[in-house]
């Protein structure tokens, strides 16, 4: 019988996984101990909510010595990462398709791109970045048998609903969303909506008025 992963807060584990990034930082400039008042310094928050955060993985530190980061990012892996990598798709072989190709295919194996798929013949039956593609017809048969943690959406906007439905049939509970347009999953997938224009207007807009103090 598997055991059940620790149910916490989405705001929790964001801050774990930006506590996780900031330790394997100090870890590779050879640090080997960090306080909690450093990492809320360094992650905007405050000790008392990191040493929070952390009793969530079961890791407690020492107040002589703080928190040891190598045991400490083992903690936050475990949680986290599943021990066999994370096992993903993409849908949608366009300039950003093939760019998140080529980011994660450095990153193996802790992200694994299992396949791409593509409703554009010219785009499949060939290999990118070290992944597959095929057509978007042939979804069931390429991942029959095989577990998928994340199905990626890079899509134009008309298209995003009927990708993300192919996705959820295809029994993929965990969905990130770079099209421009909003999509509607079942209650038990969890989809997280990348729009990059939304971001970089709403960061511009204040910006701009930082610059000119509101008038």
């Amino acid at each position: 019988m598997c055991s059940r992963m620790p149910l916490a807060p989405q705001k929790t584990i964001e801050r774990l996984i930006l506590y996780r990034l900031l330790l394997e930082r100090l870890e590779l400039q050879g640090t080997t101990n960090v306080f909690s008042n450093q990492l809320a310094e360094m992650s905007g928050n405050t000790s008392a909510q990191v040493r929070r955060d952390l009793m969530t993985v079961g890791y407690l530190g020492n107040p002589r010595h703080g928190y040891k980061i190598s045991e400490l990012l083992k903690a936050i892996r475990a949680l986290l990462e599943p021990q066999q990598g994370i096992s993903m798709v993409v849908i949608g072989i366009g300039n950003l398709g093939r760019a998140i190709l080529g980011y994660f295919y450095p990153l193996k194996p802790k992200f694994n791109l299992v396949a791409a798929f593509d409703n554009d013949e010219h785009k499949v039956n060939r290999v990118i970045s070290g992944c597959r593609t095929y057509p978007v017809h042939q979804i069931g048969t390429v991942l029959s048998g095989t577990v998928i943690d994340l199905g990626i959406i890079t899509v134009p906007a008309e298209h995003a609903q009927v990708a993300a439905d192919v996705l959820v049939r295809a029994g993929i509970k965990g969905l990130v969303n770079f099209s421009a347009a909003p999509v509607k999953v079942p209650e038990d997938v969890t989809i997280e909506n990348m729009h990059m224009t939304m971001t970089f207007e709403k960061v511009v807009y204040f910006s701009r008025l930082a610059r000119t103090g509101g008038s």
